[in-house]
């Protein structure tokens, strides 16, 4: 793990904010922002590859250019580069620079913990399994998040507004794309660098 940005170890609870952030929101701040009633510091992770999609759009450089600007906010925000991007790998990486005392939650919105907790992650590599390791802290978007009772015990829930259930770096790309209005979804300090570079 390359942390960029830290606050100083050790730390109790770690909210990871693990994604592509191509590019960063006002969703991922408000996510994080909203995690920090429950947790220490959050740690933007910026895996180098994904486990279940290609790397494409901005480059892995430029996307860590604009979460620096992005984070520069709040003294409580981190960011680091993974080697992986499994849950559990970058729980294993986190632990390596902030000790084994480090208490972590993977900070995520309702439609990716629907998605991980259904992966097949192979034999003896559950979810469950995986959760011994780490908590999750899921953030409600476009609606609230439903656990399985087998797991129910390892997650936490997060309101987040509604004013930001359609904000996503998805739309954002979109919208200058095709010429509409975009400003409003992305972060005020990363809007000069979209506009500069013409990133999208």
């Amino acid at each position: 793990m390359d942390h960029y940005i830290t606050v100083t170890p050790p730390c109790g609870k770690l909210a990871i904010l693990a994604g592509a952030f191509n590019p960063p929101t006002r969703a991922h701040l408000a996510m994080a922002e909203g995690a920090l009633a429950v947790v220490d510091e959050v740690l933007f992770a910026l895996p180098r590859a994904f486990p279940h999609k290609e790397y494409s759009g901005l480059e892995f450089e430029t996307r860590l250019e604009l979460l620096r600007a992005a984070l520069a906010i709040n003294p409580r925000f981190s960011l680091a580069a993974t080697q992986g991007g499994l849950f559990i790998d970058i729980a294993h990486e986190a632990r390596s620079v902030y000790g084994a005392g480090m208490d972590p939650f993977f900070l995520c919105g309702r439609d990716t913990a629907e998605r991980i907790v259904s992966w097949n992650y192979g034999s003896g590599d559950s979810i469950e399994k995986q959760l011994e390791s780490f908590q999750l802290l899921v953030a409600s978007r476009k609606g609230a998040y439903e656990p399985p009772p087998e797991i129910r015990g390892r997650v936490r829930l997060l309101d987040l507004p509604q004013s930001f259930d359609e904000v996503s770096s998805t739309e954002l790309r979109r919208r200058m794309q095709a010429g509409e209005p975009w400003r409003h979804l992305a972060p005020e300090s990363i809007v000069h660098l979209l506009e500069r570079k013409n990133l999208i």
